[in-house]
């Protein structure tokens, strides 16, 4: 963990660009103060950021729509921070929430994040999930092959045997043969 804050914190204080509120916030233990940095008006995206990835990491079940916000964000890099911070929180709502992101076609562009974090919780809404998301992604020429393989990955990890169909279909995708062919063979029976 103490990687990923580093990282983190390096990537936001570039962004902070020398704002003074940078490093107290990047310290201070109190989760008062970073909570009212999420619901206070005008914080620039960096210390919602900041204050979202502490405060999951936390624990603090407060930072939970932030971060599923931020899940759900254009850039990747704070799609990743989001999904480490979500992993370690354990909020209930987590997975249905990355189940939402995951499936919807309107956001398929960001919902990489969203599958590998499904994987990692290994909800009872992952499987599922992964299947429907990876169903819609078996189209010749489907330019979210990305999310399409860590869908495969997902399932494979998962060893859900409800994946089956899905994965043999992936497995004439040549893209997706390699990893479908590895997580049909994970599968039980």
């Amino acid at each position: 963990m103490d990687e990923e804050l580093r990282a983190l914190t390096e990537r936001l204080r570039r962004e902070a660009a020398g704002d003074h509120e940078f490093d107290r916030m990047a310290t201070t233990r109190d989760k008062d103060e970073l909570v009212a940095v999420l619901t206070g008006p005008g914080r620039p995206l960096w210390a919602r950021e900041l204050a979202a990835f502490r405060l999951g990491t936390a624990g603090d079940r407060r930072a939970f729509e932030a971060l599923v916000l931020l899940l759900n964000h254009r850039d990747p890099q704070r799609c990743a921070s989001a999904a480490r911070a979500l992993a370690r929180l354990r909020d209930p709502r987590t997975a249905r929430a990355a189940a939402a992101l995951a499936t919807n076609e309107l956001r398929v562009a960001y919902a990489l994040h969203p599958v590998r974090l499904l994987t990692e919780l290994r909800a009872p809404e992952s499987a599922p999930a992964l299947i429907t998301a990876l169903e819609r992604r078996l189209r010749p020429r489907d330019p979210y092959w990305r999310v399409a393989l860590a869908c495969v990955e997902g399932l494979g990890a998962l060893g859900d045997r409800r994946a089956r169909p899905v994965l043999t279909a992936a497995a004439g995708m040549p893209r997706l043969a390699p990893a479908a062919e590895a997580a049909l063979a994970r599968l039980p029976g």
